[in-house]
C-alpha cells in the first residue's frame, strides 16, 4: 500500500482540528484549545517536506514618496525592495541643537553565490536613486545567472580605476618631473611645473596616458599658440615628449604621441636675448653703469655682470662662501650652473676691487646680492633687468642676459682670442681633439689672462680707447 502524501497528511490535520474545536466541551475551555493547536502545529510540521513547500514570502517593493520619506530609528533598519535589494537606514542622530539630521541611507544588495551568503553596497541615496538601485541588482542578477560574482567584478573595477589615476598624465608627469628636479636650476624647474599646471593638467591631466592621441596634444597646443605664445606652445610639446618618452621607459605607454605633432605649428621664430655688441655702444653702456643712482647692491651687480658675464642667475645667487679672493677665483658648484657642472671665474682686479666695496655692507648675508627687503633672500631675478629700463635699454636693446653675448662677440671677433677659452668661461660645453670634455680648471692661467686683458679692455672704453693690444691667448 503506497504511503499518503504529505498533503493528504496535511488535510487530515487541519480536519483533526476542526473537529476537536467545535465540540462543546472544547471550546468552553481554553487549555483544551491551546492542546488542540499545539498538536496540529506540530502534526503540520512534521508533515511539512524539507526546504519549504508552502507559499513564499512576498516581499511589497518600495516606492520614491518610501525611500524618500524613510527615517532613522534607534539603529540601522532595512527596508526591503525585493530580489535581495534593500536600503539600509542608518539611526537617527540628532544636531547640537537637538534637532533631527536627515538619516543616511545605503543601498545594499544581498545574495548568495557558491553557498555564501554575500553583500555588497551599490552606493548612497540619493546620489544613487531607487531606479539606478534596482537596475544594479539586475545587473548583479543577471552575473550571478552567468556564474560571476558580483563583487568580484566591482573589485576589479575599483582596481581599474585606481590603476587609471596612478598612469594619468598629471602623476606620470609629476613623477618625471620629480625624477630630474636635480638636474635643473630651481627656476628652470618651477617654469617647466608652471606651464604644465597653467597650460596641460587643466586638459589632459586626468586621462591615462597610454589613452592619449596627438589630436588630444595637439589642442592643448592650439590653445596656447592661439593667445600669441608660439615659442611657450613649441617648448610644452618638448616637455609633454619627454613626459611620454619617461612613460614608455617605465611601461605605461606605448609611444611618444608628441613627435607625431612635427610639422603641426608654425616653426619658432628664434629670438635671441638682446645685446650691445658694438664697443661705442657698450662704452656708452658701461659709463651709464657707473652713473646709475638706484640701489648700491644692484649697481655693483650691473659693473660686475659685463666683467663676469655669467648667466643672470648664477650671478644673482652669488654667495660669499664661493669666493676666494687669496685665488682670486669665484667657485660656482654645479648645482646653480645650467650644465649642472661645477664652474670656475677667474677674478680680475677691477672685480675683486668691486666686490670689496660691498663685502661691508653685505658681508653679513649668505648673499652677495641679497633682496632689499630680506638679507635671507638673493636679489630678484628682474632686479638687473629693471635698472636697465631704469638706464633708458628697453628689452629689445639689452638685457642682463645680453652681457654673455656682448663678450663672446668682442672677445672673439675684437681681441680674436681662441674661441674654446671664450666658450669655456661661458660655461658651455666645450670638448678636446679627442672629443672629451674640457674639466673646470683647463686652461685656468691662460683664462686669468683674459679675464683680466676683457676687464683692462672695458676699463679703456670708459675712457674712449677702444681696442687695447691683444692679450696672450688670442689665436695666431
Amino acid at each position: 500500500m503506497e504511503p499518503r502524501s504529505a498533503k493528504a497528511l496535511r488535510n487530515q490535520g487541519f480536519f483533526f482540528a476542526y473537529s476537536v474545536l467545535r465540540c462543546h466541551k472544547v471550546l468552553p475551555n481554553p487549555a483544551f484549545c491551546g492542546v488542540t493547536l499545539g498538536v496540529t502545529a506540530r502534526w503540520l510540521e512534521m508533515v511539512t517536506p524539507k526546504g519549504g513547500g508552502g507559499m513564499p514570502r512576498v516581499t511589497k517593493a518600495l516606492t520614491d514618496v518610501e525611500v524618500k520619506t524613510a527615517k532613522g530609528g534607534d539603529k540601522p533598519k532595512p527596508l526591503f525592495d525585493g530580489k535581495g535589494l534593500f536600503l539600509l537606514v542608518g539611526p537617527q542622530k540628532l544636531k547640537p541643537d537637538g534637532k533631527p539630521l536627515p538619516a543616511s541611507k545605503w543601498w545594499r544588495f544581498k545574495y548568495t553565490y557558491e553557498g555564501k551568503s554575500k553583500l555588497i553596497s551599490f552606493g548612497v541615496y540619493p546620489e544613487i536613486s531607487l531606479a539606478d538601485a534596482r537596475k544594479r541588482r539586475d545587473d548583479a542578477r543577471r552575473l550571478l545567472a552567468n556564474g560571476v560574482d558580483p563583487s568580484d567584478v566591482k573589485k576589479a573595477k575599483r582596481t581599474a580605476r585606481t590603476t587609471e589615476v596612478e598612469n594619468s598624465f598629471e602623476v606620470v608627469a609629476r613623477e618625471w618631473h620629480s625624477k630630474f628636479l636635480q638636474t635643473w636650476t630651481e627656476g628652470h624647474a618651477s617654469t617647466i611645473m608652471s606651464r604644465l599646471e597653467q597650460n596641460v593638467f587643466p586638459w589632459l591631466g586626468k586621462y591615462p596616458i597610454d589613452e592619449i592621441e596627438a589630436p588630444n596634444v595637439l589642442e592643448v597646443l592650439r590653445r596656447v599658440e592661439s593667445r600669441g605664445a608660439l615659442e611657450t606652445a613649441h617648448r610644452i610639446k618638448s616637455v609633454c615628449g619627454q613626459v611620454f618618452r619617461y612613460a614608455i621607459a617605465t611601461g605605461r605607454a606605448k609611444r611618444d604621441v608628441a613627435a607625431d605633432l612635427k610639422g603641426a605649428m608654425p616653426p619658432a621664430s628664434v629670438r635671441n636675448h638682446a645685446a650691445i655688441t658694438d664697443p661705442k655702444k657698450v662704452a656708452d653702456l658701461l659709463r651709464a653703469i657707473d652713473g646709475y643712482q638706484g640701489g648700491f647692491v644692484v649697481k655693483c651687480a650691473l659693473r660686475l655682470a659685463p666683467l663676469f658675464f655669467v648667466r643672470p642667475g648664477e650671478l644673482r645667487q652669488a654667495e660669499w662662501s664661493e669666493f676666494d679672493f687669496d685665488e682670486a677665483l669665484w667657485n660656482i658648484p654645479a648645482e646653480r650652473m645650467k650644465m649642472k657642472v661645477a664652474h670656475i671665474v677667474p677674478l680680475s682686479s677691477q672685480s675683486v676691487e668691486i666686490l670689496r666695496s660691498l663685502q661691508p655692507l653685505t658681508g653679513a648675508s649668505r648673499y652677495v646680492f641679497p633682496s632689499g627687503r630680506s638679507f635671507h633672500r638673493c636679489m630678484s631675478n628682474n632686479a638687473v633687468n629693471a635698472a636697465l629700463r631704469s638706464m633708458g635699454y628697453d628689452k629689445e636693446t639689452m638685457t642682463g642676459h645680453g652681457f654673455r653675448a656682448m663678450a663672446r662677440t668682442i672677445l672673439d671677433e675684437v681681441l680674436e682670442l681662441r674661441v674654446d677659452l671664450v666658450e669655456h668661461q661661458l660655461g658651455h660645453a666645450v670638448k678636446d681633439a679627442n672629443g672629451r670634455a674640457y674639466n673646470r680648471t683647463t686652461h685656468l692661467p691662460k683664462r686669468r689672462k683674459m679675464m683680466q686683458a676683457w676687464a683692462d679692455y672695458l676699463d679703456g672704453l670708459k675712457i674712449g680707447q677702444i681696442i687695447l693690444p691683444k692679450p696672450e691667448g688670442s689665436a695666431e
